[in-house]
């Protein structure tokens, strides 16, 4: 499900759940676990991470065909791990690159903005797709957003539901350097400029720029998520779900 390597002194991680990296509460699971092995003073000899997906798609976002078939019960059980997944990668004290091999959508994309860096080839888009689908962002996965989006083109990237070629997503924030090839040997390299830093110093300060997002997510996280919950439960958002789905396989 999830493949760990090791080039040097930096993990390698490459999702490999499916043809599309689904998110489903296997795999958020999975990025939880990997990412707490990390973190762990056993795995202090992995100074960085990469995270990568396989073939021509880093993850579709959420499994909505898994959803929708295991209804309200399945979601009650998903959202939770889901958001706890998008904060493993971005609260990680370790430097973390996403090297973004294909398309990142909605869900996907929020888990290569986890990163600090975010490294694209020319295959494949990017965006969060969440409102097309008629669901609202968990209080984690719009904290990750506002993080990392270009503060302008903020409402742009989330109310118009698009995704964006790598050049564009570049201009939004959504992607840090476009690669020409070899993205994985890029992102080791990026990984590892970030892992000769003093380790305390880095996680210390990457500990303080997000921060706020912290405070946000203790303050109001649970308040918003209840809410989010409130509607990904619901019959009607299911039925928009399933016309979504029936749509995009169509197509």
């Amino acid at each position: 499900m999830i493949e760990l390597t090791r080039r040097g002194r930096v993990a390698v991680m490459t999702m490999a759940h499916g043809k599309a990296n689904a998110l489903d509460i296997e795999l958020c699971n999975a990025i939880i676990r990997r990412f707490a092995e990390l973190s762990a003073a056993e795995a202090s000899a992995a100074e960085a991470v990469v995270v990568s997906g396989q073939g021509g798609i880093f993850s579709a976002g959420v499994d909505l065909v898994r959803a929708t078939a295991g209804g309200a019960d399945y979601l009650r059980e998903l959202l939770p791990v889901l958001s706890q997944a998008f904060a493993a990668v971005f609260f990680h004290p370790k430097p973390v690159v996403a090297a973004i091999n294909g398309h990142a959508i909605a869900g996907g994309c929020v888990l290569a903005c986890a990163a600090d860096r975010r490294l694209m080839g020319h295959n494949g888009r990017i965006g969060v797709t969440e409102l097309l689908v008629g669901v609202p962002f968990p209080a984690a996965a719009f904290e990750i957003m506002r993080f990392v989006a270009a503060p302008h083109r903020f409402a742009e990237i989330m109310f118009g539901a698009a995704t964006y070629a790598p050049d564009a997503a570049q201009t939004l924030g959504l992607v840090d350097e476009i690669v020409e090839s070899d993205l994985i040997d890029r992102a080791v390299a990026a990984a590892e400029q970030l892992a000769a830093l003093s380790p305390q110093a880095f996680a210390l300060t990457k500990q303080q720029t997000r921060q706020s997002v912290q405070e946000r997510l203790a303050r109001d996280g649970a308040r918003v998520d209840a809410a989010v919950h409130e509607i990904w439960l619901r019959p009607d958002t299911l039925a928009r779900m399933r016309d979504y789905v029936a749509q995009t396989l169509k197509n």
